[in-house]
């Protein structure tokens, strides 16, 4: 069974509008709701491609019964912990000739909270997979995931970490099979611009020191750098193809390679790519026909 857990979903309200005049009445030309967080991204497009997946995390209010009852119409086995207080929390993404995000704080986490999801992490056994993605509330310990790691550590579980900063970089001793920075993240960690692949790959390589077993880096347009267990490089250019939807497709290429490790890292990165891409070029997440069919045109 694959894992995935995000502490704070969000429902994506997106509005599209031909300018966006401030101080003025505002009209969209069309609006789309999407449910998500990093996490569940994962777990959506596991779910597309016939991989057994549960969903964790923290949900509140009516809007979080909105978001647990679309992610399992989706095929995805949820296991959410329901917040006494407060709403999952509604970002307002404004698509116009300028793009504007606000995203909400979201509902507060207390102890007890943690707590019981420490319980529901107690399930996940060996062989099984925690996928740990995106940020983390300001309510929470900022080093919840080493917590989190601790405490599974020993276990046989397969880790994979998919955050920025301290949180990647503390995760790190615990030998997570995959990360996945991306090169603005990766810059960040190593202090350094990378503008080679050469570069990518050695900065890679520190963070497999550091305990990492495979480093995956999105390079957006430029595609995907993999330095894989063996201290193996594996490149891939973009797909052309264009793009209208940008929003979970680091999500969609965790998934993918997860999936197409079980085979090779070599189809890893095939299945990855052709998942990261799938979402691009979509509306929503990438359906297994347009992953597969993207697949098979690289091979």
């Amino acid at each position: 069974m694959i894992y995935t857990l995000t502490f704070n979903p969000a429902i994506d309200y997106v509005m599209r509008i031909d300018k966006l005049n401030r101080g003025e009445t505002n009209r969209s030309v069309s609006e789309d709701i999407q449910f998500g967080g990093k996490g569940i991204n994962v777990s959506t497009v596991l779910s597309n491609l016939g991989v057994e997946t549960a969903a964790l995390g923290f949900i509140a209010g009516f809007t979080g019964e909105a978001l647990d009852r679309a992610v399992r119409e989706r095929g995805v086995k949820t296991d959410f912990i329901r917040l006494k207080s407060g709403n999952t929390r509604i970002n307002v993404k404004l698509k116009s000739d300028v793009e504007t995000e606000i995203n909400a704080q979201g509902p507060a986490i207390a102890e007890e909270d943690i707590a019981a999801l420490y319980k529901k992490l107690d399930a996940v056994s060996e062989g099984d997979t925690l996928v740990l993605a995106g940020s983390v509330p300001g309510t929470m310990p900022q080093n919840i995931y080493e917590r989190i790691l601790s405490r599974l550590d020993g276990r046989g579980v397969r880790f994979v970490v998919d955050a920025t900063g301290e949180l990647l970089t503390g995760a790190l001793k615990y030998r997570p099979f995959l990360i996945k920075p991306n090169r603005a993240e990766l810059e960040e960690i190593c202090g350094r611009r990378l503008e080679t692949d050469e570069a990518v790959a050695a900065a890679a390589r520190e963070l497999k020191q550091k305990g990492a077993v495979n480093v995956l880096v999105s390079l957006g347009a430029d595609g995907a750098l993999l330095v894989d267990e063996f201290d193996r490089v594996h490149r891939r250019q973009a797909i052309p193809g264009k793009a209208v939807n940008t929003v979970g497709s680091g999500d969609s290429m965790v998934a993918g390679f997860l999936v197409g490790a079980g085979r090779s890292y070599e189809y890893a990165m095939d299945l990855g790519s052709a998942a990261g891409s799938a979402t691009a070029f979509s509306d929503g997440l990438a359906a297994k026909e347009d992953i597969m069919a993207l697949c098979l045109n690289k091979q």
